[in-house]
């Protein structure tokens, strides 16, 4: 395997720059996710990487040596596409040969040991014989990785290579592509808008929006400490809850409620305080008043959404007893947990330990 570093990478067509100054280094046999929402250039960051697109400017390190002009195929890369890519006239077998047969001087039997040992690691030895169109969804996402793996690259790059699964089957390829990383030692850029593929995936995150690299980091450093509102909204679901408050005199002012600043420091006057789901409580009195807007019941808890004056979250609550829309409730918050972002900036000027 390898490492890959991306050093000041950018990509414009013509006039407009739509990836900007990126740097990301990428350790040998990690999982980096590249997560974002639709157009925040992670896949064109990947396409970059393997050479399908063009690098405006910057540096690209494979292993070290520079292969930022390097044509796709000197680069030592497998790519792994949302739409399979598979030839539907050729059997599994065929399409998982075919790129060694046009690419390698490996003998025939060197191909046959690959493709049968990646057919048994990916359980689609059964499969061999078929074309496309006779697999399900999943099997050929199986077929694919599998083409992928026969190649032993340095890098695997996987470009949103589950959002065409139902929900099940998405889990279960969620699990296989980690023990594959874990039991084979994979380098892996991985690209989603899913962030609970990105969560549950990633050794390390980098989040993406408007081609700018937001934040990197392991999952839960991220879920716990966003560097910036967008971090702190996109990841998570249901998303962060911010409010407005007014730092003043060691205290937090809301329109509803008034809490002890625990940590000094010099602070904006106007804040955002952000606090997840599951540092919300429900209880009989609370620091705040809230009304009950809407809920869900989802098995064994309920998503109940409330308004606290001009501002709307989402608590969770189990469902034995959990209130009804228009209900009054009292809100508790665990400001040992909170975060503050200044209200002019997005970032974060206070994090949870």
């Amino acid at each position: 395997m390898a490492t890959v570093q991306l050093n000041q990478i950018c990509k414009s067509y013509g006039d407009r720059k739509t990836v900007h100054d990126i740097d990301l280094t990428i350790e040998d046999r990690e999982f980096m996710v590249l997560v974002g929402p639709s157009g925040c250039g992670k896949s064109t960051t990947l396409r970059m990487i393997a050479g399908l697109e063009e690098i405006t400017s910057g540096q690209l390190l494979i292993d070290g040596q520079d292969v930022t002009d390097a044509q796709p195929q000197a680069r030592d890369i497998a790519m792994v596409f949302q739409s399979y890519a598979l030839y539907p006239h050729m059997t599994a077998y065929r399409n998982m040969a075919f790129g060694l047969l046009k690419t390698t001087k490996l003998s025939k039997a060197e191909i046959d040991a690959r493709i049968r040992e990646a057919a048994e690691i990916l359980s689609i030895t059964d499969l061999l014989d078929r074309r496309p169109k006779e697999l399900s969804g999943g099997e050929r996402q199986r077929v694919a990785i599998g083409r992928a793996l026969v190649r032993q690259p340095k890098v695997f790059l996987f470009d949103e290579p589950l959002s065409n699964l139902d929900a099940k089957l998405r889990n279960r390829m969620r699990a296989e592509l980690k023990r594959l990383h874990s039991e084979l030692g994979l380098t892996v850029i991985y690209v989603t808008h899913d962030q609970i593929e990105a969560m549950t995936l990633g050794t390390r995150v980098a989040m993406m929006s408007d081609g700018y690299l937001q934040q990197v980091g392991a999952p839960m450093d991220i879920y716990m400490n966003p560097a910036n509102t967008f971090v702190a909204t996109f990841i998570g679901s249901p998303e962060m809850a911010l409010f407005p408050a007014r730092a003043a005199g060691g205290k937090l002012g809301h329109d509803a409620f008034v809490a002890d600043l625990a940590r000094g420091g010099d602070l904006p006057a106007e804040v955002l305080i952000g606090l997840r789901p599951e540092e919300v409580t429900l209880s009989a009195s609370g620091m705040a008043r809230a009304t009950v807007t809407h809920r869900e019941l989802i098995g064994a808890e309920a998503l109940v959404e409330v308004a606290m004056g001009g501002d709307r979250m989402v608590v969770k609550s189990p469902v034995q007893g959990a209130p009804l829309p228009g209900d009054e409730v009292g809100l508790d918050f665990d400001m040992s947990r909170m975060r503050l972002f200044d209200r002019g900036t997005g970032r974060a000027i206070l994090a949870q330990d």
